[in-house]
């Protein structure tokens, strides 16, 4: 066995999208908190300028010490200025950690926030494409990638500039020849971050693409933790994790040789720098050209620039890491759904009985391989329509097509009247139910898994929608009722309690229009009777569609549709169908023989 999964398409170099599109991710937030980006800001600025009279004070002391003109009291007062800098430094430091850290962190929740209310607004296709496994990696990998390249990676970057532009202004102002001499190995460290940098780039959308996969494969494997040990799978499906793990160690292993090049390059040139200095600095200072404590200054001075330097690499790994993040994110949030929302050109009244009609109606799944409905045309009027047919004759395609989750051409669906490409996709959900095939539920309350589709629902109607759905007595033999926790995907009830749940929740939103894509199958045959009696009550004068092949419920409906390889093959009532349809009359005989044991089956 296998638990199917996939990675997104991607090529071997990834696509690189131009930061002025990138950046529309990301202006918002700057400014949204402009001004405390500012002050944080300017405080490390402030700190960089204040680190940097330090030497002088140095130099001072170095000076006075050196002409014997220094007394004891001269030194306490240097010291008391130095620990004074010391001590507004840290104060500084604080603040702009706190705030641009701060802003790092808003500006990550916003982000996640637009990844998560994009995919909310996703249609089906969408979800064919990616697996669940790569959209959690977009909220956390890529995610806190850029929050350290928008946090860290600015503070750093910032911190960079303006320690090393001064530094090297103040080791211009004691001697501009020694300065350049002390820099001649900067342009070999400049080529080499390039170089690496994309390098860097590319192994890392491998990283993250890996991580999507790992991901995928953990979340598939929780949900169907059941099913692997069902067929003792444990030992084969670890092996296969181990195996995804291993691949996904060894490209961040590629991604270390990277980064663990740049630091060590960075320091080699600020090594290779300060063995200048001391040469030709110490000639200058015997030759009395500089002062010697002019030497001590210029040398802490070049100190300060070998973090500047290492800085290069740490902020060029950050940065490459976050840009990488930033052109997965922005490919994920840009992708636009295949199903059309336009804005109404005037304001749209609730539909009084909305209904379908279908006109020379044909699919194809955008993956597919040809069409699953082939020229259905249909009236889907006030009543319960019953809808049956063969495994692949195109009923639960039907549904979702209702259900509006997948695009269609124009003209070949009607609701209410109105073409379906001209209506918000809110407006006409807001008018259907919904039920599938697997009921969807949370791990939450019973109360609060009915009352999803309407949060401030009073109890007394969520009481009401449960007893149509006959699920209240069930409900009531839990241990807290209402308020019994029903586990991750309702784990604590049976497949009939589940699916009667979901149908609770789609009767409390009381739509107009109701669709049940075998939405009973679990359910007993006697509770079968006591649901479609609580559904002719509640749906009286609306539109329901019952997708089932039980002939005893498909009997009850007002209006039966038999479909056959995607076409209307035959439809009616019961007994219309029963005397015309050979398939009917089959499916009839087989189920009143095992009628005892409750089993549906097709010929």
């Amino acid at each position: 066995m296998n638990i199917h999964t996939s990675t997104p398409d991607s090529s071997d170099t990834p696509r690189r999208i131009p930061f002025a599109q990138l950046r529309d991710l990301l202006l918002p937030s700057f400014r949204r908190h402009r001004l405390q980006v500012l002050g944080g800001l300017t405080a490390l600025i402030l700190v960089d300028f204040l680190q940097l009279i330090i030497p002088r004070v140095i130099k001072r002391g170095v000076d006075a010490l050196e002409s014997l003109t220094v007394t004891p009291s001269d030194l306490l007062r240097l010291a008391g200025i130095i620990i004074f800098i010391a001590v507004f430094v840290v104060l500084l430091r604080f603040i702009w950690r706190y705030m641009i850290i701060g802003f790092s962190r808003l500006l990550e929740q916003a982000v996640r926030n637009r990844i998560f209310s994009h995919i909310l607004k996703m249609d089906a296709p969408f979800f064919e494409k990616r697996t669940a496994g790569d959209l959690m990696a977009h909220s956390s990998n890529d995610l806190a990638a850029v929050q350290m390249a928008c946090g860290m990676g600015l503070v750093a970057a910032v911190d960079a500039l303006v320690m090393s532009l001064a530094a090297i202004g103040f080791m211009i102002a004691i001697h501009p020849l020694l300065t350049l001499l002390a820099l001649l190995p900067m342009p070999f460290l400049a080529v080499a971050t390039r170089v690496l940098s994309a390098k860097l780039h590319r192994r890392f959308a491998t990283v993250q693409e890996e991580f999507s996969e790992l991901t995928e494969f953990s979340r598939s494997n929780l949900i169907s933790i059941g099913l692997i040990k069902a067929y003792t799978m444990e030992n084969f499906q670890t092996e296969r994790f181990d195996r995804i793990g291993k691949k996904y160690v060894r490209s961040n292993l590629r991604v270390a040789v990277i980064q663990g090049l740049v630091t060590p390059l960075a320091t080699l040139v600020g090594s290779a720098g300060m063995l200048v200095v001391l040469y030709f600095g110490g000639r200058l200072v015997i030759e009395t050209t500089i002062t010697l404590g002019d030497f001590v200054a210029f040398i802490t001075y070049l100190y300060m620039l070998i973090w500047p330097m290492m800085a290069i690499g740490w902020v060029a790994n950050l940065v490459q890491r976050g840009l990488t993040s930033l052109d997965r994110i922005h490919g994920l949030v840009t992708t636009e759904a295949m199903l059309p929302d336009p804005v109404p050109e005037k304001e749209l009244e609730k539909l009084v009985q909305p209904g379908y009609r279908l006109t020379h109606l044909t699919f194809t799944y955008p993956l597919g391989s040809g069409p699953v409905l082939r020229d259905l045309s249909l009236n889907l009027g006030p009543g319960i329509h019953g809808v049956t047919g063969r495994t692949g004759s195109g009923k639960s395609t039907l549904c979702r097509l209702l259900a509006r989750l997948y695009p269609l051409a124009d003209g070949m669906l009607l609701f209410g009247g109105l073409e379906v490409n001209r209506l918000p996709l809110a407006f006409i959900r807001s008018h259907i139910g919904y039920v599938g095939q697997e009921p969807v539920l949370f791990s939450d309350t019973i109360a609060a898994n009915i009352a999803l589709g309407r949060p401030d629902a009073r109890r007394e109607e969520i009481v009401e929608a449960a007893v149509n759905a006959a699920i209240h007595e069930d409900i009531l033999a839990q241990k807290d009722g209402y308020d019994t926790l029903i586990g991750e995907r309702g784990v604590k009830l049976s497949g009939g309690q589940r699916q009667r749940l979901a149908l609770a929740r789609a009767l409390l939103c009381d739509h107009p229009v109701l669709i049940i894509d075998d939405g009973l199958s679990a359910v007993d045959v006697a509770t079968e009777h006591e649901v479609f009696a609580g559904l002719k009550r509640h749906f009286q004068g609306k539109t329901v569609v019952i997708v089932s092949n039980r002939i005893k419920l498909l009997s009850m409906t007002d209006h039966i549709i038999i479909l056959g390889e995607g076409a209307v093959q035959s439809e009616g009532d019961h007994d219309h169908l029963l005397a015309t349809n050979s398939l009917y009359r089959t499916m009839f005989e087989k189920q009143m023989q095992q009628d005892s044991q409750g089993e549906v089956a097709l010929p």
